[in-house]
């Protein structure tokens, strides 16, 4: 702990230690701006690859002859890859090269999202979706651990994050519009994998290589522990749905407790560890990872599942479900991307309890929409919660680098995100439930589950305001 207690976080915006005799000096990023586009890029390809079931999951079920008690994992299968491989994908970042991971991840992405193309079952395509996650993981763990090295000042990182941050919110909102302008499901994974594939070749020309200082050994134990621990999680949170009292179910919970367990046990002991268990002790960290974890508990887990409904419920096409999708993700996008403008005023921590009270206000403002069959009635509440979603995509990833080190930028973010992927999958489970099983139609199903929704955010918003760090400063733009 006294490690980090000597690294404030002003010298968390310095550049990194100098390198010691068993690390390559690292060369400065020629260029910046070029290491910005294209990690943005590759991160817009990730949430559209993502987002791409949003809209086709009907016609993806049809195709698959996917039975509905299976089709959570049709959207689970990459937040699954996503949450057991996103810590490890940021350590291995720091510790091998965060331009190597990127470079690997985003070709990955590109053949596994093609694969997934050509699937003629649900355990096919599931498989290739929780193979994209594991691409996934790398691109947006080993992405901001790039823009760390390429911009090492705070009012550079500022900037870069808030930018990053804004491409998350556009991949989420291109997706779907993306899926839904496609001849079918398939062409659009096609397209999604060709994108990728091309920014894989850019960036080998362009991206400059950086990692940490560190040294040591792989922890290749913890990552394993870490990794099983997370499927078993999401596995069972997946296939709870069916029935949380089945023994697999039980079985699946019991392991990730313990896999957890041992996991702690060997991080510990380990003199290189994955994650440095005493970040669990700063306020920063915790902040980071809570508001990682109900983003995608509260709003991932429900704009997942709400696209679907207003198909079934409202009759909408995938076309037109997109069109209005795109008015909660195209303003996250916009106001992510302005974001940067509070940051010398309103501190991270500030935005993601902001974020998360307008989320809860627009769930609270989409009550009794799907009955009253008018797709009218609801955009109310997709503008203020594209709005608080803005705020939460643009807080997050500069929170997460702040919270560590400077050359642990990557594992940093990776474990933001790893949280977020796992309340993804319980929101998704979580969500699909309430609608589904609750008695008295999908109107009365989505009306809990949006009340659901907004309670989480709001205890969200209290838990990352209570979590103050000590000399908590404002980033001067």
């Amino acid at each position: 702990m006294n490690r980090f207690n000597e690294r404030t976080l002003s010298e968390a915006g310095a550049p990194s230690t100098p390198p010691t005799k068993t690390t390559p000096p690292e060369e400065a990023p020629p260029h910046p701006r070029a290491t910005l586009a294209l990690t943005s890029a590759a991160t817009a390809v990730t949430l559209m690859t993502y987002t791409a079931p949003v809209i086709t999951l009907r016609d993806t079920a049809l195709d698959l002859h996917t039975p509905l008690s299976a089709q959570a994992w049709l959207i689970n299968g990459t937040p699954l890859g996503l949450a057991a491989l996103l810590l490890v994908a940021g350590s291995l970042a720091d510790d091998y090269g965060r331009r190597r991971i990127f470079l690997i991840g985003t070709l990955t992405l590109g053949i596994t999202t093609a694969l997934g193309a050509l699937a003629s079952s649900t355990l096919q395509f599931t498989l290739a979706r929780i193979a994209q996650g594991a691409a996934s993981a790398a691109i947006l763990a080993s992405s901001l651990g790039l823009l760390v090295h390429a911009f090492p000042t705070p009012r550079g990182r500022l900037q870069a994050t808030g930018v990053w941050g804004a491409f998350v919110s556009g991949g989420i909102a291109a997706g779907p519009l993306l899926a839904g302008a496609l001849p079918n499901w398939r062409v659009a994974y096609g397209v999604l994998g060709a994108a990728a594939v091309i920014v894989a070749a850019l960036g080998t020309r362009t991206l400059t290589e950086s990692r940490s200082p560190r040294g040591g050994r792989p922890d290749i134990l913890g990552a394993l522990t870490f990794g099983l621990a997370l499927v078993s999680l999401v596995a069972a949170l997946t296939l709870g749905r069916d029935g949380w009292l089945r023994t697999e179910v039980g079985l699946l919970f019991l392991a990730a407790i313990v896999l957890l367990a041992v996991f702690a046990l060997v991080e510990h002991r380990t003199a290189t560890p994955m994650i440095d268990l005493s970040l669990l002790r700063r306020p920063g960290f915790l902040a980071s990872s809570t508001g990682g974890l109900f983003t995608g508990f509260a709003v991932i887990g429900l704009f997942s599942f709400l696209p679907v409904l207003f198909q079934q419920a409202l009759g909408l096409t995938p076309m037109d479900t997109a069109w209005l999708f795109l008015l909660w993700s195209g303003l996250s996008f916009i106001v992510a991307l302005q974001a940067k403008r509070l940051a010398g005023r309103v501190p991270p921590r500030h935005q993601l309890a902001l974020g998360f009270t307008l989320h809860a206000a627009g769930a609270l403002a989409m009550l009794g929409a799907v009955d009253s069959g008018s797709w009218q009635r609801l955009l109310p509440g997709l503008i203020l919660g594209g709005i608080g979603s803005g705020l939460l995509n643009a807080a997050l990833p500069l929170l997460s680098v702040e919270s560590v080190p400077a050359a642990r930028a990557a594992m940093g973010s990776g474990a933001q995100q790893t949280f977020r992927y796992i309340g993804s999958c319980a929101g998704v489970a979580l969500t699909i439930a309430i609608v589904t099983s609750t008695k008295g139609g999908l109107g009365h199903g989505a009306n809990i589950a949006l009340l659901v929704s907004a309670g989480l955010a709001l205890l969200a918003a209290v838990a990352v305001l209570v979590l103050r760090e000590r000399g908590e400063r404002t980033i001067q733009a």
